[in-house]
């Protein structure tokens, strides 16, 4: 392990802001890749503040090492997992199930109480795609604008993309504060759940009513879905909630004296990457091969769910990098001094962090990478209570969430495929995306004034 530098702080500040100036650039004007630029980003750091060489290098070895170790099995095992879940039609049982026992009046709280649990398992874009003709069909249905149920949607993703493990990004934050992702999936769960009412199905009713847009003819004139060839509600609900109930009874049996003689084994079933294992085992036999797949179809349809791994892992791992040159150059210390001297609590300056680089980059991934390791090497963050450091998790998604415009991918994707222009796009989806994030953070700062 290194050893933190004692350097001089103005030095130091100096030298993170020409790092992060360099990275911010790199990828904002000159469209250099992620991973690049965060790396070169932290080496500008370390050079500038005068570390020695061995020191960069270890924390190079360091931010790599320690950041891939608790993260890489959970974002494959959860690429694997998510992928069986959408070629099955996982996805579309739960959704047509919930809008059939909601009714059409509710639909828009099925679709987004949906959204929130697909978008856990499974990426937002493959979600989006495989969930957004069902609200065209409720739209046409109904003759309503297609916003009042493709907003509430919306929302769902983007808070079971943010907020809720095994999805990548609280996971990457949650390894990098060192907090049990139990504690997490609670947090995230409550903000979450309040992040996707006031922002999908109260959000989704004001644009329905103000914006009337119409179903895409490619999309109204599709074939129903099949039903009959779809998986059962409950087989998917249930592998579903392996890994959280797994994962989420470990934290609880570390507290509860009652669950004292299952420690162990709760312990061990509920170690993340052991929970996703089952979980994904579950999948292949309930949804695979009990539906006619083959071990071979899954094993090319497991191998094609890792080609995004690769890109997610090595950017969260410079990411990895970035946290390690700051604390071991002991910048760490001098934002933490002068966050402690502006009396702002940690989820508050998390937030802040978060939402500025999302702002300035665009990318979720990037904003929650760069704000995990800044808080990350703070002085103290270790000494935090595990619901603390829970609620700056859900702080951090909340600020890498907000304000999706024009450098934002997902902008595009929500865009073309609901058939909007960029002004209606930012009125609607953009303020959306920042009620997700708005609410989440609040209801996060709320949840740690009482721990």
């Amino acid at each position: 392990m290194g050893t933190e530098t004692m350097l001089d702080p103005t030095r130091l500040v100096i030298a993170a802001l020409l790092g992060l100036t360099l990275l911010l650039l790199m990828i904002i004007r000159f469209k250099i890749h992620a991973m690049i630029s965060i790396l070169t980003g932290a080496l500008v750091i370390g050079l500038a503040a005068g570390m020695p060489f061995g020191d960069i290098v270890t924390a190079v070895n360091d931010g790599i090492g320690n950041t891939l170790k608790g993260i890489a099995l959970l974002v494959g095992l959860g690429s694997m997992f998510g992928a069986i879940l959408e070629m099955s039609g996982g996805a579309q049982t739960l959704a047509v199930t919930m809008v059939k026992r909601f009714g059409d009046e509710k639909a828009a709280w099925a679709l987004g109480i949906t959204g929130l649990v697909i978008a856990m398992p499974v990426f937002f874009d493959a979600g989006l795609i495989i969930l957004i003709p069902l609200a065209f069909s409720l739209a046409k249905r109904t003759n309503r604008s297609s916003l009042f149920y493709a907003i509430p949607l919306l929302a769902g993703l983007a808070v079971g993309h943010a907020f809720i493990p095994p999805t990548p990004g609280p996971v990457l934050v949650a390894t990098m504060l060192n907090v049990d992702l139990g504690w997490v999936i609670l947090v995230g769960i409550i903000c979450g759940t309040a992040a996707m009412i006031v922002a999908g199905p109260v959000w989704g009713s004001i644009c329905g009513a103000k914006y009337h847009v119409a179903v895409p003819e490619h999309v109204a004139n599709q074939e129903a879905i099949d039903e009959s060839k779809l998986p059962a509600f409950g087989s998917i609900v249930g592998i579903i909630l392996i890994p959280l109930v797994l994962i989420i009874l470990k934290s609880v049996a570390g507290v509860a004296d009652v669950l004292a003689p299952a420690e162990p084994l709760l312990a061990f079933l509920g170690e993340p990457f052991v929970a996703l294992l089952i979980a994904t085992a579950a999948a292949m036999v309930i949804l695979g091969i009990r539906h006619g797949y083959t071990m071979e179809e899954l094993e090319k349809i497991m191998t094609k769910s890792l080609e995004p791994t690769g890109l997610i892992l090595l950017v969260t791992a410079c990411g990895g990098v970035l946290r390690y040159m700051l604390q071991y150059s002991g910048l760490g210390d001098v934002i933490g001094n002068a966050v402690a001297s502006a009396n702002l609590p940690i989820v508050v300056v998390a937030f802040i962090v978060a939402a500025l680089v999302r702002i300035c980059v665009g990318s979720s991934t990037v904003a929650m990478t760069m704000a995990a390791g800044i808080i990350a090497a703070m002085p103290g963050i270790s000494e935090l209570s595990p619901m603390y450091l829970a609620c700056t998790t859900a702080a951090v998604a909340g600020g890498a969430t907000v304000c999706s415009h024009f450098n934002d991918s997902g902008f595009w994707l929500v865009k073309s495929l609901v058939g909007l222009d960029e002004k209606t796009t930012l009125k609607t989806w953009t303020v959306m995306e920042t009620l997700v994030g708005g609410t989440g953070f609040v209801a996060a700062l709320i949840i740690s004034f009482f721990v």
